[in-house]
């Protein structure tokens, strides 16, 4: 972990060398003032020597310069180091995340996926700053403040030390419960971004139910339990703290009436007295850094492994070696045997579908809900990978292609839209992020939705709010697939991209999607029945499998479970329209 840790340093080493070696300046500087004042009271003052005096105050006084540029330095330069890693983390965490499969989002809360890249890597830069830092600057104090100790007088120096191992003791004891406590406290603030994030989330819901009270009592369950967790912590970290000053409290005890008792039977001189006293105080300046250390690394290592928990997750859907590219694809699809089952269950849900869809031709996939459709048309784009059998395109097995070029070619309309944050130009250019202006036009002209945003006061640089909502379900639809239009993908995935739509909007929608099928291998998820009837071919897909296939006159004609969906739903459709 340490190791994996340290490999963060290496883009920056330059900066953190010439840290280090400011550190190392005023730890030696430090050291050199008690030999100075020690060399003072016993010989300069007493034997009245005041030009070696002043030439070595004005030594002192230049040292103090050279360490008041490196203080500058550690502190200003040294601290940038540990903001650089955690920018390195950070980024190399999110461009990971981007990267692991659908299986990850499906069983992590957004809060806290959220929280191992904002919270968790907050503490990094104090980490990266002070713990080599103080690590370095406590051990050359130490050594260093011992030879000297030794020096002045051995035996009250060897009476001091003995304290160390104490104090050792006493620091490996609290670092376990300090340890723990910040991983609680970790994983308490990721289940208050969760809760935040879906209650924000669901804002509307929340209040159209008048449900404000309970929201806050569910959030208030997670934030105490960050609150006590947070206590915790700061109540081991106090008794840690307070412990060490106990320990230097007591060293300057000891040091004062033994030392006053050797003083008093002439066994040092008062000179060496001040000097040991001012040395004692040095050697207790790294023993609380080190204290201080303990605890930024309990808080920023706990961090670091939550990092490196998801760091070590693989992606299930990874490109192989040698991967193929899709380029001038007609569009055929065939499914050879196709079972899949998600990973957190063991129930089947597609077993050994077997079908091909020609070039050019639509599908649509009817049925009950859990029959798989959706699931079907997520294995395409291998957002996830089947259990068995396998998926061709243009008679090439997806599991061969690279994972960008297959979904390039691949355009996706959902019933639930999803808009990002911002304007609607950058909505549709997410479709094609280098598209030109006039191609971003072409795709909303296609989606029918060019005179609405012409209507606006911004046009296509109106801010549609968070997730679009600013706009109606008709128009965030038809966003998404001008989207899709200046993607032009050679298959086209509908994934009942019409059925929350009220009658009006769908008709509008229909037009575009038809237009948006035209000359594209199409598989359409149909809610209504009868937007499909001029579809190539007709699959009825159930939790059994296939149950029927066939143009929609062949299968109203067989009079199976196609024709008693179809004229069900129709039956219903006919009452709505019927005036009260």
């Amino acid at each position: 972990m340490i190791k994996r840790f340290i490999s963060y340093y290496r883009p920056h080493w330059k900066l953190f060398l010439l840290d280090m070696i400011c550190a190392f300046s005023i730890a030696v500087i430090d050291l050199l003032y008690p030999v100075a004042t020690r060399k003072a009271i016993n010989d300069l003052i007493p034997n009245g020597k005041l030009r070696p005096l002043l030439i070595m105050c004005g030594i002192l006084a230049i040292l103090f310069i050279v360490k008041f540029v490196c203080n500058y330095i550690v502190d200003c330069w040294g601290h940038i180091v540990g903001v650089r890693m955690e920018y390195d983390m950070r980024k190399e965490l999110f461009s990971h995340i981007q990267n692991l499969s659908f299986n990850y989002f499906d069983n992590n809360k957004t809060g806290h996926i959220m929280s191992r890249i904002v919270n968790d890597l907050r503490d990094i830069t104090e980490l990266a700053h002070h713990g080599p830092e103080d690590l370095f600057i406590s051990l050359i104090m130490i050594v260093g403040s011992f030879f000297i100790l030794i020096t002045i007088e051995w035996r009250l120096t060897l009476i001091i030390f003995l304290f160390i191992p104490i104090m050792a003791w006493f620091g490996i004891i609290k670092r376990r419960k300090m340890l723990e406590s910040f991983r609680r406290q970790r994983r308490e603030i990721a289940n208050v971004n969760s809760r935040l994030e879906n209650s924000i989330a669901g804002i509307r819901v929340s209040k159209s139910f008048t449900n404000e009270e309970f929201e806050m009592e569910k959030f208030n369950t997670g934030n105490i339990a960050f609150k006590d967790s947070r206590e915790g912590a700061f109540k081991i970290m106090a008794e840690f703290s307070a412990g060490i000053q106990l320990f230097s409290n007591t060293l300057d005890v000891v040091v004062l009436s033994l030392g006053g008792i050797f003083a008093y039977n002439k066994i040092i001189s008062v000179g060496d007295l001040v000097a040991y006293i001012l040395y004692v105080n040095y050697f207790l300046q790294p023993i609380k850094k080190l204290a201080q250390f303990i605890q930024q690394y309990q808080d920023g290592m706990s961090g670091f492994e939550r990092f490196t928990e998801v760091m070590d997750i693989q992606p299930d859907i990874y490109d192989k070696e040698n991967a193929l590219q899709l380029e001038n694809i007609n569009g055929k699809i065939e499914l050879k045997n196709v079972t899949f089952s998600y990973t957190d269950s063991n129930e089947k849900i597609l077993s050994n579908i077997s079908y091909t869809i020609n070039p050019g031709e639509t599908l649509a996939l009817v049925g009950p809900s859990g029959g798989g459709k959706t699931t079907l048309c997520h294995l395409i784009p291998r957002f996830y990978d089947v259990d068995s059998g396998e998926i061709l395109i243009d008679d090439i097995n997806i599991a061969d292609i690279e994972l960008k070029s297959l979904r390039q070619n691949i355009g996706v309309v959902q019933q639930d839209v999803f808009l990002f944050t911002g304007t609607i130009k950058e909505n549709i250019l997410y479709g094609k992020i280098d598209a030109t202006d006039e191609e971003v036009v072409k795709a909303a002209k296609s989606a029918n939705i060019h005179d609405f945003i012409m209507s606006l006061p911004n046009g296509y640089d109106t801010y549609i709010g968070e997730k679009g909502a600013k706009l109606s379900g008709g128009q965030k639809q038809r966003i998404s697939i001008a989207r899709v239009f200046l993607k032009d993908p050679s298959i086209l995935i509908l994934d009942e991209a019409t059925s929350a739509l009220d009658n009006e909007n769908e008709i509008i929608i229909q037009k575009s999607l038809e237009l948006l099928s035209k000359g594209r291998t199409t598989i359409v998820i149909a809610h209504r029945l009868t937007t499909i009837r001029n579809a190539d071919k007709i699959i009825v897909l159930t939790d059994e499998g296939i149950m029927e296939q066939g143009h929609h006159k062949d299968l109203m004609q067989k009079d199976g479970l196609y024709a008693k969906l179809y004229n069900s739903q129709f039956r219903e459709e006919v009452f709505e329209k019927m005036p009260n």
